[in-house]
């Protein structure tokens, strides 16, 4: 058998972490199996359609890399891929289904139908069995009719799920004879999806677990229809450090708010690889080619899975540690444009000072947007910053002034010797003023970049250059003697 698998996301909204993990489960199996991966757009809900959310869709697959075989953009040999562009397959369907009793015409109005639920009654099934005469009469009306399912009245249904196990229903507990077709001409999710998947000869259906109770009622479409159903695989849920539903209360959901905080679409895929599934006990880091390779439905766990944004984090620093100062650069450049430290397009100058301070602060970043925050000192100058953040511990204002004084004569000339060297300099002066580094290089730290939590300080000011780190800090001597 070959392997064709789907994603049919509806174009409702835009993509969130849920969603996403389903898409990457389904592109795995396809590439482990050299099976076919197919993106389908399930729009027959143009009441909620939303354009916008298609674009969503494709930037954030391929953001990923996440590449479909068969799909709108690419096309393929079961198109159209669209469902609302596939619209005349389905009333035939829905005709053999009444004709052969499957089915039936229903002439509710949405009046009738909302008095039910308002009731908090079941659909009454009113028109399931008429008579020929008593069609032809209500047709004679020219009231928009609607085709329903007819739902079996006693016996079961199940499905042997590849997670799940047997699963076996009660006819009587399915939804009493959902719509098929719409008075539109259009078909609900229901038949569209059954369609759909038998017409694209899809083998495996992966989707989340709020789709398992529809299982029993597309597993009956099917036989309607005279057709095998797929091989059902029900992915554990995603929830939050609360055992709920995954949400926005819980974060950042849609995936491309996620390169909006500086993730890298490397973390994503392999921290969402792990939601849910395990390779072993122990490893943790997996590229897109590893798990190509090693993926497989037998290790898909049962129970909800966490999504803990400490583990994203750490993850996402390791691929940012892994990459080279080149390869770096060019992720943190936009965040950089954006946040108007560095103009569109990079000045010479400033893409020195950038490629210089990248090795800086590799080391400490767990989300490209951090370097915004941890580069800003070289490029906006750090004027009004507070005072008493110059002070060390256990020190006061005119301790820290005897101390800075020596310190700034020196400072010039720090960008012209190697780490190495100036750190032997600088502790040979903190010897001679009887106090710790540092107590010298901390005021020295605030002066030049701010804040007590800067890149290290003497490649910071080999970046900045000696003589604006020089005047940065002759300014802040002046300043902290005027508190005197």
């Amino acid at each position: 058998m070959t392997v064709r698998v789907r994603y049919p996301p509806s174009p409702t909204g835009l993509q969130h972490i849920g969603g996403v993990r389903t898409a990457l489960f389904n592109y795995l199996y396809a590439r482990v199996t050299g099976g076919t991966f197919v993106l389908r757009i399930e729009d027959t809900d143009q009441t909620r359609y939303d354009a916008e959310g298609v674009e969503d869709l494709y930037e954030t697959l391929t953001w990923l890399g996440l590449k479909w075989d068969e799909g709108p953009k690419v096309g393929g040999d079961f198109g159209p891929y669209i469902q609302t562009e596939r619209s005349g397959l389905y009333t035939s369907y829905a005709e053999a289904l009444l004709e052969s009793g499957h089915a039936y015409r229903a002439y509710d109005t949405q009046e009738e139908l909302q008095a039910m639920r308002d009731a908090g009654k079941e659909y009454d099934r009113r028109f399931r069995d008429l008579s020929p005469e008593q069609h032809a009469e209500w047709e004679a009306k020219g009231i928009p009719s609607v085709v329903r399912f007819k739902v079996p009245l006693d016996g079961s249904t199940g499905i042997s799920d590849v997670v799940y196990g047997d699963i076996s229903w009660e006819n009587q507990d399915i939804p009493v004879d959902p719509i098929l077709m719409k008075s539109d001409g259009l078909p609900t999710y229901h038949l569209a999806n059954v369609v759909d998947d038998h017409l694209m000869e899809i083998t495996h259906i992966m989707r989340g677990p709020e789709w398992l109770p529809s299982a029993p009622l597309h597993v009956l479409l099917y036989e309607a229809l005279g057709w095998e159903p797929p091989i059902y695989c029900h992915l554990p849920l995603v929830v939050g450090d609360d055992g709920q539903k995954l949400s926005k209360r819980h974060g950042a959901t849609r995936v491309l708010e996620f390169r909006q905080k500086g993730y890298l679409p490397e973390a994503i895929i392999n921290y969402l690889a792990r939601v849910g599934w395990s390779y072993d006990d122990k490893t943790e880091i997996f590229s897109l080619a590893d798990l190509e390779r090693i993926f497989s439905l037998d290790k898909i766990s049962k129970s909800p899975a966490t999504f803990d944004y400490k583990k994203l984090d750490w993850i996402n620093g390791h691929y940012i540690r892994e990459l080279s100062v080149d390869a770096l650069y060019e992720r943190i450049l936009p965040f950089l444009q954006a946040d108007g430290l560095v103009d569109t397009p990079a000045s010479s100058e400033q893409e020195a000072i950038v490629r210089g301070a990248v090795p800086l602060i590799q080391e400490r970043l767990k989300h490209l947007t951090d370097a915004t925050q941890q580069l800003r000192f070289l490029f906006v100058d750090p004027v009004d910053f507070d005072l008493s953040e110059m002070i060390p511990k256990k020190l006061d204002a005119a301790a820290t002034v005897k101390i800075f004084e020596q310190i700034v004569p020196m400072v010039r000339a720090i960008a012209d010797r190697t780490d190495e060297e100036n750190e032997e300099i600088f502790r040979a002066q903190a010897a001679e003023l009887e106090t710790k580094l540092g107590n010298v290089l901390m005021p020295l730290r605030v002066a030049i970049s701010g804040s007590r939590v800067s890149p290290p300080l003497f490649g910071s000011i080999r970046q900045l250059g000696g003589e604006e780190a020089a005047m940065r800090a002759e300014r802040a001597l002046r300043r902290l003697k005027e508190t005197l």
